[in-house]
């Protein structure tokens, strides 16, 4: 599978605990190569430490991991992730911030989305209100 982040492909790939060195090396469940353009997911079914979790929490957590790791993709291709000050651990790769955008992201989008709706629609009932106001003032011209 393939999205497009910011004009860029990144290829989505899900592989099992043991195809993958990185998983076991860094102790992770997921990346984004910022290089590759592929975001990598561990299918949480062969990994050792999931082996008891039900469906339900291993198809919650992928789905979590698979946001995470599209918010270091955007944030990779907005030129950020070396804007930090320092690689390792600059703001661009601080996982609890990755974390909250995945997490957040979409609650976000849906408030900006309402307000917008409706910020809008009130503006032209508000415009529409005034109008009729006027209208009783001015004379008819």
């Amino acid at each position: 599978m393939k999205i497009n982040v910011l004009g860029t492909e990144y290829e989505i790939v899900r592989k099992s605990y043991d195809e993958d060195a990185l998983f076991e090396k860094n102790s992770w469940v997921g990346y984004c190569g910022e290089y590759e353009k592929k975001i990598v997911i561990c299918d949480l079914k062969t990994h050792p430490s999931w082996k008891e979790d039900s469906e339900t929490a291993i198809r919650n957590s992928e789905i979590s991991i698979l946001r995470h790791e599209i918010v270091h993709a955007f944030l990779n291709e907005s030129g950020l992730s070396w804007c930090s000050l320092n690689y390792s651990s600059g703001w661009a790769k601080n996982e609890e911030m990755i974390d909250w955008f995945a997490i957040q992201g979409e609650k976000i989008y849906k408030a900006w989305e309402f307000a917008e709706k409706h910020f809008y629609n009130k503006i032209l009932l508000d415009g529409e209100e005034i109008a009729k106001g006027i209208a009783g003032v001015l004379p008819n011209g």
